[in-house]
């Protein structure tokens, strides 16, 4: 039953969203403004390894601080997910700086590890000694300016970060409203050099944020109406956006629409999709959009029995057709639609059989965000879904 048909009016709810957002092409040059304003000399930028060699865009912005005499040192960030070793080394980069403020311009792995190194100077930890300790998230005593250069995660506006342990083989999530940067600066152009691949991937990571936004059972109406305007702008323009990485229009659509899906899921959360998704990241060394992505479709048909209205309401957003299938829930096939022209990987790809259906089961029943699904996931249901997905070896479209 969707909000709009509830026979109790709207349920209660809380949301804390104090962040600042700049969206449009060349917003990226507002950043020594907004720096002046808070009287910042001394910045520390945290990025992605090279990235001025492969994002022109980036590197403006960048010279940008040089030419308001902003002193930079920057951290680059090795490629791939944050780690711990790497939080520990941006923190002390941070210490040693410093700096008055932080600029994180990079995928939501960088703003992830800007906002985990910020938290760690403040409280004098490393990143193991603060997930041993009682765990407080003080107002942060820096501001955090984030500008994705992908259009994915929404990390610029949320107040999450997540971190793996390769040692230990965990990936530790935290989050908390004092963890957001003060300022998100969304640029479009400042993704145009992100490759089709991971456009693909942080693309349909996004879209599932969107989707889970609204039928978690935290979903809230500002939620929806956030997450279902996300679900148009990126549904309409994910597919052009990876063929056509220059064009204008699909590149802003993707932009505006991560960064919403972002807000969406900090103001309701993520489902069964990101639960099952972090299971296969967990075992095997992939994308984390990549894996969401692996098993979007075969979470969202189980969860249509539960909640058929939401999931329509979710069709509609994508431009689904009236069902020609009565076998396939539209929200099911316009998903089917979206990884099919993005000739999306497939579970197997990975190299994952079945004598990984049952670890993999065992990780996603100890994910969080499997909680939030819109009916209790049983293990036998779990295992099904990853079963599903191994058995799906094309994305054709038949």
């Amino acid at each position: 039953m969707s909000h709009m048909d509830s026979p109790v009016g709207v349920p209660a709810f809380r949301n804390h969203l104090p962040v600042r957002v700049r969206f449009g092409d060349h917003t990226s040059a507002a950043v020594p403004e907004i720096l002046a304003e808070a009287a910042v000399e001394r910045v520390l930028v945290v990025t992605d390894a090279g990235i001025t060699h492969f994002n022109p865009a980036a590197a403006d912005a960048l010279g940008l601080l040089d030419a308001a005499g902003i002193r930079s040192e920057i951290y680059e960030k090795p490629p791939g997910e944050p780690t711990v070793d790497m939080i520990d080394a941006a923190t002390a980069a941070l210490v040693s700086s410093g700096a008055q403020a932080i600029v994180a311009i990079g995928g939501g792995s960088v703003i992830d590890t800007a906002k985990a190194a910020r938290l760690c100077a403040q409280q004098g930890m490393t990143f193991r000694q603060f997930l041993a300790s009682a765990r407080s998230y003080p107002e942060p005593s820096l501001p955090l300016l984030a500008l994705p250069t992908t259009a994915g995660t929404g990390s610029e506006v949320s107040g999450g970060a997540v971190v793996s342990d390769p040692e230990a083989g965990t990936k530790s999530g935290i989050a908390h409203p004092n963890l957001r940067a003060q300022h998100a600066i969304v640029d479009p152009v400042l993704t145009y050099s992100c490759p089709p691949a991971t456009t693909a991937f942080a693309g349909v990571d996004a879209l599932a944020q969107a989707i889970a936004a609204v039928i978690a059972r935290s979903s809230t109406p500002i939620g929806d109406a956030i997450a279902l305007e996300a679900v148009g702008m990126i549904s309409r323009s994910l597919v052009t956006a990876c063929r056509d990485g220059s064009s204008r229009a699909a590149r802003s659509d993707m932009a505006c629409g991560s960064m919403m899906a972002g807000l969406a899921m900090n103001i309701s959360d993520c489902t069964a999709e990101h639960a099952l998704g972090q299971a296969i990241g967990g075992m095997f060394d992939a994308p984390h959009g990549l894996t969401v992505g692996l098993v979007l479709v075969e979470t969202l048909e189980r969860e249509q029995a539960h909640v058929p209205a939401k999931l329509e309401r979710v069709a509609d957003a994508m431009g689904q057709p009236a069902a020609a299938d009565a076998d396939c829930p539209r929200a099911v096939a316009a998903v089917r639609r979206v990884l099919a022209e993005l000739d999306f990987p497939v579970l197997g790809s990975l190299g994952v059989t079945t004598e990984h259906l049952d670890e993999l089961t065992g990780l996603a029943l100890q994910d969080y965000f499997l909680t939030e699904s819109p009916a209790p996931w049983s293990a036998a249901e779990v295992r099904t879904a990853f079963s599903r997905a191994l058995a799906t070896t094309t994305r054709g479209l038949s």
